[in-house]
C-alpha cells in the first residue's frame, strides 16, 4: 500500500472518529442537562412533601420521571455515557423522591422496574428516603402531632431491615453498605428522639390531669 493510500485511510478513520465523538458528545450534553433537570425536580418534590403540598410534589415527580425517560432515548446506543455515573445519580434522587412521597402520602411504593432503573440506584434512593422521613417525623413532633410518628418509624425500620440483607460488594451495589450504615444511625437517633418525646408528652398529660384534679 502506497503512502497516499495510507494517508487516505488515516483521513477516513479520523473523519469517522470525529463524527462518532461528536455524536457521543452531543448525546452526553443533552443527557447531562436532562439529569440536572431530573435531580432538581426530585429535590423540589421532597421540599413540597415537607410542606405537605402533595399535589405539587406529585406534579414535580412526574416531571422528574419524564426527564429520566428522555435520557433513555438520548443515550440509546451510548452505553459508555449511560453508565458513566451521572444517570444513576439522577435515578437515585428520583427513587428517593418517589419513596418519600409514597411513604408520607400513604401511596403504593413503586419498584425499580416501574421507575425504569436498576436495583442499585433504587435501593440507594430508598435508603436516602429514610433521612427525609426522620426530618418529616421531627417536624411533626415540633408541631405536637404524633399521629403518624410511630408508623413512619416502623417504615424506616422496615427499609433498614431490607437494606441490611444486601451483602454484596460496593462495586455491585454502588456503595449501598456505607449508606446502610448511615441509615442505622439515623434510625437509632430517631427511635431515641421519638421515645423521649412520647415520654415527655405522657408526663405532661399526667401532670395536667393531676393539676385538674387538684383544682376540682
Amino acid at each position: 500500500m502506497t503512502l497516499q493510500h495510507h494517508d487516505q485511510r488515516l483521513a477516513s478513520i479520523a473523519h469517522e472518529a470525529r463524527a462518532s465523538f461528536g455524536e457521543t458528545f452531543s448525546a452526553r450534553e443533552k443527557a447531562l442537562r436532562l439529569a440536572r433537570e431530573a435531580t432538581q425536580h426530585s429535590a423540589n418534590t421532597i421540599r413540597a412533601v415537607h410542606r405537605n403540598d402533595l399535589d405539587r410534589a406529585t406534579t414535580l415527580l412526574q416531571s422528574a420521571g419524564q426527564s429520566l425517560r428522555q435520557i433513555e432515548e438520548v443515550l440509546d446506543g451510548h452505553p459508555n455515557v449511560y453508565f458513566a455515573g451521572f444517570v444513576e445519580d439522577a435515578q437515585k434522587e428520583y427513587a428517593e423522591a418517589n419513596s418519600t412521597l409514597a411513604f408520607v402520602a400513604g401511596a403504593p411504593l413503586l419498584g425499580p422496574s416501574a421507575l425504569g432503573m436498576g436495583h442499585a440506584p433504587y435501593l440507594n434512593g430508598l435508603a436516602e428516603a429514610v433521612g427525609e422521613l426522620r426530618r418529616y417525623l421531627l417536624d411533626s413532633l415540633r408541631k405536637d402531632d404524633v399521629s403518624r410518628c410511630e408508623e413512619l418509624l416502623a417504615i424506616m425500620d422496615d427499609v433498614y431491615s431490607i437494606l441490611v440483607t444486601m451483602d454484596f460488594p460496593d462495586a455491585v451495589t454502588r456503595g449501598l453498605r456505607r449508606t446502610t450504615d448511615s441509615v442505622r444511625g439515623i434510625l437509632e437517633r430517631t427511635r431515641g428522639d421519638l421515645t423521649m418525646a412520647l415520654r415527655q408528652r405522657s408526663l405532661e398529660q399526667r401532670l395536667a390531669a393531676w393539676e385538674s384534679r387538684q383544682d376540682s
